[in-house]
C-alpha cells in the first residue's frame, strides 16, 4: 500500500511550483486530478526538448496524474472544477492570488461548503502583503530571497543555478505544509468533519527559509553575506579546487578530526599539527593559506589521482557530476536512481527515481505524464455526467 493511497488531490496550476508539489504527493499514491486549460493545457507540455511533440520534461513532471481539460473562464468549467474541489482532500494551485476568487472557487467559498477543505497556495509573494498581486516566478523569488546575492564569484555579477531552484523549492515547502495541514484535519475529525486551513508559500520566502544564519549576522553584527565562488564562508576548507587534468574536485575538509586528515594525506603535517588550526573558528583566519596549500596539491595530480588519496584518508571529496556521469555512477545505479519507462510509441526513457525512500510504503512511477485530456471522460463518467452530457460539454468547448 502506497503512503497516501486515499489521499485525493486536485491540481490548479501550471509549470513548476503547484504542478511539483502535486507530482510528489501523486509518486506516493494520491490520486491526483490535474486541471489544464483546453487551449493546449499546461505549457510546460511544449517546453525544452520534445519527443513527438510533447516535453521530455513533462513525462517526469506529471507522472501518476490524470489530466481532464476544462475551460474555468466558463461558468460549467468551474461547476465541474467545483465539484472536484470538494471531493478533494486538498487543492494545489498557483495563479496568481485573486484568479480563483474570481472563478468561484477561492478557499473561502470552498471552505463554506466543507470546512475540511484544504489549499495549498504557491504564489510569487504570498497571499497577502503590497506585492500579492505581482507576477512573481521562481526566478524572482530567487533573487529577492536572497540566493541569487550569494551565488557566483564575487568580482562578477550574481549567478543563477541552472534549474527553477526556486520553483522547486517551494514546492517542497508546499508539500510539507500539505502534510502538516492533512494531519491537522485528520486529528480534528477528519475528512469532511476536520479542521481545514490555507497553506501560503511563498516563492521568496521559501527560498529565504535556506538562508542559513545571514539574518542574525547582519542584525548583530551588521555582516552581508556576499558571493565567494565555490567556497562555503565562514566554514574551512570548504571549497572546490582544479586538478592537473582540468577537472574540479570539490573537497570539504572542515570537520575538526577531519582537517587533520586531510593535511595529513596532502603532505602538510605542520598545518595538521598546528595548534590554532584545530578548530574551524582558528583556521577562518587563515582561510587562503589553507586552500593555498590545497589547491597546490591538487594542482599536481589528476582528480582520479587526488580523490583516490582523498577516500583512503576519509575526506569528504567528488567530482562535480554532469547528468552524463550519473548514468554511470555505481552509487547512483546501485540506489537504483534512474529508472527506464515505455512512452506510448514504445520509446523507452529513462526519469530519475522517486525521492525519498521510505522502507515500508515506497513511491513509485505508476505511469509517465498523460496525453492532454486523457482522462477527461473517465473523470467526469464518476461525476454523474452520462454520454450525452459529456457530448454537449466537448462539443461546448466546456472541456
Amino acid at each position: 500500500m502506497s503512503a497516501l493511497a486515499g489521499l485525493k488531490v486536485l491540481e490548479l496550476g501550471t509549470l513548476i511550483a503547484g504542478p511539483f508539489a502535486a507530482r510528489m504527493l501523486a509518486e506516493f499514491g494520491a490520486e491526483v486530478i490535474k486541471v489544464e486549460s483546453t487551449e493546449g493545457g499546461d505549457p510546460i507540455r511544449s517546453w525544452r526538448h520534445l519527443h513527438e511533440g510533447t516535453s521530455l520534461w513533462w513525462y517526469v513532471q506529471a507522472r501518476n496524474k490524470q489530466s481532464i481539460t476544462l475551460n474555468l473562464k466558463d461558468p460549467r468549467g468551474q461547476e465541474i472544477a467545483r465539484k472536484l474541489a470538494l471531493d478533494a482532500d486538498m487543492i494545489i494551485e498557483n495563479y496568481r492570488p485573486g484568479v480563483l476568487e474570481k472563478w468561484g472557487l477561492g478557499y473561502e467559498a470552498l471552505k463554506a461548503l466543507n470546512p475540511a477543505t484544504i489549499m495549498v497556495r504557491l504564489s510569487g509573494y504570498g497571499q497577502s502583503g503590497p506585492m500579492r498581486d505581482k507576477p512573481g516566478f521562481g526566478a524572482i523569488g530567487e533573487s529577492m530571497g536572497g540566493i541569487r546575492f550569494v551565488s557566483g564569484h564575487p568580482d562578477r555579477p550574481p549567478v543563477r543555478i541552472g534549474i527553477s531552484i526556486g520553483d522547486s523549492v517551494a514546492a517542497l515547502h508546499g508539500v510539507i505544509g500539505a502534510l502538516m495541514a492533512l494531519r491537522h484535519r485528520d486529528s480534528t475529525g477528519g475528512r469532511g468533519r476536520g479542521q481545514g486551513q490555507v497553506v501560503d508559500v511563498a516563492l521568496y520566502e521559501a527560498v529565504f527559509n535556506l538562508m542559513e544564519s545571514t539574518v542574525p549576522e547582519y542584525d548583530r553584527y551588521g555582516v552581508v553575506r556576499c558571493r565567494t565562488g565555490g567556497a562555503l564562508p565562514g566554514i574551512v576548507p570548504s571549497n572546490t579546487y582544479a586538478c592537473a587534468d582540468g577537472a574540479a574536485v570539490v573537497i570539504a575538509g572542515n570537520g575538526d578530526a577531519i582537517f587533520k586528515r586531510l593535511m595529513t594525506a596532502i603532505g602538510r603535517d605542520d598545518l595538521a599539527s598546528d595548534p590554532q588550526l584545530a578548530r574551524n573558528d582558528g583556521r577562518v583566519p587563515r582561510t587562503q593559506e589553507i586552500d593555498d596549500a590545497i589547491q597546490g596539491w591538487c594542482s599536481g595530480r589528476g582528480i582520479d589521482e587526488a580523490l583516490a588519496v582523498l577516500t583512503a584518508a576519509d575526506v569528504p571529496a567528488s567530482k562535480i557530476y554532469s547528468v552524463a556521469d550519473m548514468f554511470t555512477d555505481p552509487q547512483f545505479l546501485a540506489r537504483q536512481m534512474i529508472e527506464r519507462h515505455l512512452l506510448a510509441d514504445g520509446t523507452a526513457m529513462a526519469v530519475p527515481a522517486v525521492t525519498p525512500k521510505l522502507s515500508a510504503t515506497p513511491g513509485q512511477t505508476r505511469w509517465l505524464g498523460p496525453k492532454l485530456g486523457e482522462h477527461t471522460d473517465a473523470i467526469l463518467d464518476a461525476l454523474g455526467f452520462d454520454a450525452a452530457a459529456r457530448a454537449r460539454l466537448h462539443a461546448d468547448g466546456v472541456v
